[in-house]
Parts: structure tokens; sequence; C-alpha cells
């Protein structure tokens, strides 16, 4: 099955930034009922960017967000501090974004991922920076599931995000991210991939199609996760269309359920 990380509840997004400030629990909670009910699978909670409050913004959003589903969380935030706080008030067992290679982050992460019951998102970055090709994407990500099988983790529980890189930077970035994917899936085998979708088109017009498009190229060699909008719907449209042409929707099930309810239109 395909994990839908729904991005939405993100401080680094202005609206979402003033209902926290405001503590305005209804605009939050209908975000969160919409992307539950457009196929999220986990809902990302990150309370980052507002420098200085990002504890008591989490613990505000936590609430907030665990009242309106019963979906399991995804909590989002490079300081270990705020995820180790963040952990013991959730209600399900939760992923965990995330764990890289840099040093001032990995050893604390791994001092807390220990003996935790969480998934993992794990980041190929490390302290030389963003990885500058396929070989460099795999070798990290290698490591990473090395170090985290060490402490008990399951393959089953790692998420390796490859980190995808804008394709208005360099043309060849999307064929990096797809022979990335490629790779660990074949060489990692029991391992996931996710990454931020909307990566790909930043800084091109018209990104939506990007996205979309992306992501059927990306399924069709394996990816099985992303951190993305749910409410858009022709995204979810090419989500569950590339499902069923992968062999993966039995009878085509869901994607007739979706043409019968408008979901999935020509």
């Amino acid at each position: 099955m395909f994990t839908v990380i729904g991005e939405r509840i993100n401080t680094t997004l202005k609206k979402v930034k003033a209902a926290v400030a405001d503590r305005d629990a209804s605009y939050i909670t209908e975000d969160v009922k919409q992307q539950e009910e457009a196929g999220a699978t986990y809902i990302d909670v990150n309370a980052g960017a507002r420098i200085g409050h990002e504890t008591e913004d989490m613990c505000w959003l936590l609430e907030v967000v665990q009242a309106a589903t019963n979906l399991p969380l995804c909590l989002d935030s490079p300081d270990p501090a705020v995820l180790e706080m963040a952990c013991g008030r959730v209600e399900q067992r939760p992923m965990i974004n995330s764990i890289s290679l840099e040093k001032d982050r990995f050893e604390p992460m791994m001092a807390f991922l220990k003996g935790h019951s969480c998934r993992i998102v794990a980041l190929c970055m490390d302290d030389s920076g963003m990885p500058k090709d396929v070989d460099e994407v795999v070798s990290r990500a290698k490591t990473l599931v090395a170090e985290l099988e060490g402490i008990g983790y399951l393959r089953d529980d790692i998420f390796i995000d490859p980190l995808i890189q804008p394709l208005s930077v360099a043309t060849g970035n999307g064929v990096m991210a797809m022979q990335s994917v490629e790779r660990i899936m074949s060489e990692l085998p029991g391992v996931h991939t996710t990454g931020g979708l909307s990566n790909i088109s930043f800084g091109l017009p018209q990104r939506r199609m990007v996205n979309r498009t992306f992501l059927a190229a990306m399924m069709a060699i394996g990816f099985d996760s992303a951190i993305m909008d749910p409410l858009d719907r022709e995204l979810m449209a090419v989500l569950t269309t590339a499902t069923a042409l992968k062999g993966g929707d039995r009878f085509c099930m869901n994607y007739l359920k979706g043409t019968r309810s408008g979901k999935i239109v020509a």
C-alpha cells in the first residue's frame, strides 16, 4: 500500500502559521479532516517555523490534531528534544521525521530512537551536504539502514528519503531521484522510500502538473510513499490510477470507486 504523508499541518505555510499563533483550532481541525477524507495515511505535524515557540506550538497542535482524527501522526522536527516530547504525547505509534547522517543530528537521534517503537524517515544527508549523485544517495541509505537495524528497527519501519532536488536547478535531478529509488528498493529489500514530492517542481510554473507526472514515474520504479498534499484531487487520482496499473488494486476496485464518485475524471 502506498503511504501518503499529508503535508499540510506545517507552520512554514502562512495560513497554518497564523492559525497556530492565534490558536485557531477550527482551521487546523477542518484541514486535518479533509486530509483524512482525501486518503492520507499519516498526518505530518511540523511546528518549527515560529522560532522560540516550537515546543508549545507542537504541544497545542498534537492536542488539536489528535482530537480531529484517528490517523497516526508523522512528527516532524529537526530537534530531537521536540521529537522526544512529542512521542510522549501521541496516542498511536508515530512516524518520526527525521534522522540523517549529520553528526549533530545523528547521534542524539540514535540515542532517542533506541528503545522507541516508531517508524522513521531517514534522510540521505551527511555533513558534506546534499548528495551529488546516485552512488552517494545509495551509500548513505545503506549506512542509515545498517545503523537503524543495529538498534533493533525492522526494514519495514524505515522510510529512506533520497532528498528530491528541484528540476529547475539541474535537469538531471528527476532522473537522479528515480535512479536512486530504483537502486534503494533493489539493493535494500524491505525498506520503503519517501520524500517531499513537490520539491521536484520548485521554481517551475504549473507545479502541480510536474508533481503529478513525477509521482507516476516514481511509482513505476518502486516509490511507495510521499510527503504530499492529499487535497490535490488530480494528484490523488494519479496515485489511484498508478496503483491499479502496478497491480496493486484487486479488480481495479479502488479505481472504479474513484471514477464513480467523481474523484477520477478525464
